[in-house]
Formats: structure tokens, sequence, C-alpha cells
């Protein structure tokens, strides 16, 4: 059975099979995405419960986020060969079984490695998903539509993993049982997996497979490589980027990327095809999906903490405050996929990324005070922060759509998996990357404004009359606030300018048609 065969059998199917296609890779991805999140409100009580120290307790994060970014090439290139529905479904069955460890687990180590095979699934089934995608809906408003449906979920991920975690950690019992809130963010998964690859020969079908074509010295170095880089960009994060461990992670993991780009240029196979990368279109694609992540993800990570710290809102009233963000994006993304059949991919995604770094540069006036006295000004939700967290949805939903269309728009049959990884590694090695680097500016900041601050406290204390010790413990706090905020907003400044580059990226190399985006097409076919 060929792609081609597959797709035409799919496509020639009911509608309603179409339909649920589209519901299982769907929930496959929402589920991907929000697990990067949904253990971030929940971690104090893991914390707590397993006995987990402050340094190690990062690991529950970033323990999934390196296995998910390393493996994502290697997940991609084994649907090519072995069949993409047969990798999805083993993904979502390992991503299953993975989480059902991880909410047993009795001890640090065996929740850290549930953790990297929750990773093992998602590299697996994400990029699988987005191929399943390109050969089982044809070309045109369908798939269009299929990829808005797919965009969606991967922006609304975080946020619904925010709010879902906030919500089953608040939790003492289910179904009359008493069990740790913190382990439901975890065993929901589960059934939910387990339950969509059982469904998934019945409504997907499969493509053709290429056993023994496997690039195994690339995937070793690809996928070493990868982590070496991730793993270095995380710990920059939090030792800084002059750490002897960062340096040298990065320094093997480029070493190990170069040693691989020397192999795919000499062996039949390749894990990564050259011809990836050629057409202009789809590279500038992969670009802006490299930069836009890492500015969307530094909003949620400090406007999450914003809204909890500052404004003083609990993890559930917190998720809830990310809900316009959910629903905007799904609107967005809906206008976006009917648009696209009308408006070249270049001037949605351009106007999407401006309006993303619109929301951005809004976030970055938050307000502040850093003055001394001290004075309390923390803003308010609906006038600092939902104008830009509809302007940021809407900005993303119009963004994601078109340049999920052309990254993967006129790849071989027997690319798509591969290109949907490159993808998914794009956004993840971006996030990482971008997080990290304003980590370290939103850091150098508040260390700045301490020290400014602390000198300031001094003086007006050897001058003026001294406070009480609850008038001194009031200012602390306010002062932390605001401190915390203009870290914060350099942030955001930052990633404002990294959408900037997404942009420029898109107006300038991306010049696919729209009435291309209705057609099937050979690697090869002029784009632009």
């Amino acid at each position: 059975m060929t792609d081609v065969a597959t797709a035409a059998g799919t496509r020639s199917g009911p509608r309603q099979h179409l339909g649920w296609a589209l519901v299982l890779i769907s929930i496959a991805q929402l589920m991907v995405v929000l697990d990067g999140t949904i253990v971030n409100i929940a971690l104090p009580y893991i914390q707590h419960d397993l006995g987990i120290s402050q340094d190690n307790l990062r690991w529950v994060v970033t323990g999934y986020a390196l296995a998910f970014g390393s493996l994502l090439l290697l997940g991609g290139r084994l649907g090519d060969l072995y069949g993409r529905r047969k990798v999805f479904m083993a993904g979502l069955v390992v991503f299953g079984v993975a989480s059902l460890l991880g909410g047993l687990a009795s001890n640090e180590g065996l929740l850290l490695a549930a953790r990297a095979l929750q990773g093992l699934g998602a590299a697996l089934a994400s990029p699988a998903a987005l191929a399943l995608i390109t050969t089982t809906f044809p070309a045109g408003p369908r798939r269009n539509r299929a990829f808005a449906v797919y965009a969606a979920m991967s922006g609304v991920g975080a946020a619904v993993g925010l709010l879902l975690g906030g919500w089953l950690t608040g939790l003492d019992s289910v179904f009359g049982l008493d069990v740790e809130g913190w382990r439901l963010t975890l065993l929901i998964n589960t059934p939910i997996g387990i339950i969509t690859a059982l469904l998934a020969p019945r409504f997907l079908a499969e493509s053709e497979s290429h056993p023994g074509e496997l690039d195994l010295p690339g995937a070793v170095t690809g996928t070493l490589g990868l982590l070496g880089i991730v793993y270095g960009i995380s710990r920059a994060g939090s030792d800084g980027w002059t750490d002897t461990w960062t340096i040298a992670s990065l320094a093997s993991g480029l070493a190990l990327l170069v040693a691989f780009l020397v192999l795919e240029a000499r062996v039949e196979h390749p894990l990564l095809p050259v011809r990836v990368f050629t057409n202009r279109t789809r590279a500038a694609s992969f670009g802006a999906m490299f930069f836009a992540p890492a500015a969307m993800f530094a909003m949620f990570y400090y406007l999450s903490q914003y809204i909890q710290t500052v404004m003083g809102y609990s993890p559930i009233k917190a998720g809830v405050a990310f809900l316009p963000f959910c629903v905007g994006l799904v609107l967005a993304a809906g206008l976006s996929s009917n648009l696209v059949n009308r408006i070249d991919p270049r001037y949605l995604a351009g106007v999407g990324t401006l309006l993303a770094a619109s929301a951005l540069f809004g976030f970055s006036r938050l307000p502040h005070d850093t003055s001394f006295p001290i004075s309390d000004q923390t803003g308010s939700y609906l006038t600092d922060v939902l104008p830009f967290i509809l302007l940021m949805s809407f900005g993303m939903g119009m963004t994601f759509v078109p340049l999920t269309l052309t990254a993967v728009h006129h790849l071989r049959a027997q690319d798509s998996g591969i290109g949907s990884g490159v993808l998914n590694t794009m956004q993840q090695v971006g996030g990482a990357l971008g997080l990290s680097l304003l980590s370290t500016i939103a850091a150098q900041t508040i260390n700045d404004r301490v020290t400014e601050l602390t000198k300031a406290a001094q003086s007006a204390a050897a001058h003026g009359p001294s406070l009480s010790a609850a008038q001194q413990q009031a200012a602390q706090v306010v002062a932390q606030h605001q401190v915390f905020t203009e870290g914060a907003t350099a942030a955001f400044l930052v990633g404002c300018v990294l959408m900037l580059i997404a942009s420029a990226v898109t107006w300038v190399f991306l010049n696919v048609k729209h009435e291309e985006l209705a057609t099937d097409g050979p690697e090869g076919v002029h784009v632009g």
C-alpha cells in the first residue's frame, strides 16, 4: 500500500471518519503539549510528598522537555520508515504507561524516569500526528481546517495545562478514593492515551513502510546532539551561560550535530534528508517557528507567575485567567484556516506575528514602581493583562495555521514524518532557548534592581524614621513584587524582539501563494 493509495482510500471514506480521525489526532497533540505545563502548579506538592530537593525539582519539568526535544527527529523518521499510524499508536501507549508509572511513583527516581519516558512517547506521537494530517486529508479547505485544529491544540495546550493542573492539584479524592491531587495530573493521561491508541486503526489509515532503511549512526549523533543542546540551554536558564556544564553540554551538542550533518550528506537513506531544507518557503517556516514559540513560552512562564505572585490569584483562578487565550486562539485559527484559501500565508503569518509582538510589548508595560519608599502598584487584570492576552491569542492563531501548512507543503510523501519532526524540534528547541535567554535577562534585571533598592533602603533608614517590623515586612513583600515585575517586563520586551524577528523572516522569505496550498505536489515543484 502506498501513501497515495492510503490517503486516497481514507479520503474516499465517510466524512464522519475524517472527523473522528481529526479528533484522535487533536486529542493526542493536546495531551502531548499540555503535559509540558500541567505539573507546573503541582510542583510544590510533588516536592513535599516525595521529598525532592529544590535543585532536583526542576527535572520534573526539564526531564520531559529533554526527552521530547531530543527524540523528535528520530520519532518523525521512524513514522516514515515503519508506518505513521503504528508509531503514533506506539507513542500513545508509551505515553499512557509512563503517565501511570509517574502517577503511582513512590520516589523521586521513578517519577523522573517516568517523565523522561513520557517525553519518548510524545516524541513518537507528535510528529506522526502532524504527518497523518497530510496523508489523511486532501489538500485544500479540508486540510486547512484540520491544520487549524491541530495548530489550536498546539497553542492552547500550555494554557489548558495550567488550568487543568490547578484544578486537579486541588482535588484530594476521585471516585471516593483518597489520592494526592498532583498524581491526577499524570494519571489522567493513561486512559486517554490508551483509548486513543486503540481507536486509531479504525479511523486512521496506515502509511507505506520502508523497514531496514533506518540510519543508525545519524540517529545516535542527531539524538545525542539535540540532547546536548537542549540540556545546555535548559541548564543555562538556571545555572547561567558561563557554567562549566552548560558550556560543555552546548559544545558537545554542537560537535555531535556537525558530525550528524556530515554523516547525513554521505548515507543513502539519511535520518534527515537535506532536501527537507532546500525549499525556501519551508526553510522560512522552520525559521519563523523557531523564534515565535520562544516568545510565546515566555509569556506563559512569566505571566502565570505574575498573575499568581503579584496579583495574588490562586492556582485555579490563574488557570481561568488564561481561558481567554484559548478562546481567542481557537477563533483566530478557524478564521485563519478560511482566509488562507484566499490570502497568501505571508500576509496572515506576517500580520499575526506583528499582533503577537504588539501584545508582548504591551506586557512589557505592566506597571511597577521601584522608588523608595515603596508604593504598591500591581495593575489590573482587565486593563493591564486581558487585552494583551487576547491580542496574543489572535496573533498566534493567525501565525500557527499558515506556518504549519507551509512547513509540510510539497514534501515528498516519504518525508512528511521527518518534516513534521523538524517543525516540532524547531518549536521545542526555540522555546527552550528563548526561555533560557529571557530567564537570564530577567534575573540580571532583578539582581540589579535588588542592589539598587537595598542601597536606597539603607540610605532611607540612616536618614529617616525607622519602620516597625510589620511595616518592614510589608515593604519587603511589595518590593519583591515590583522587582519581579520589572524583571518579567524586561523579558517580555526581549520576547517582543524575538517575535519581530519571526515576523521579518515571514515577510521576507515566505513567498508561497495561497493557490498552491490547495494542491498536492511532489518535491521539486516550484513554490514561489
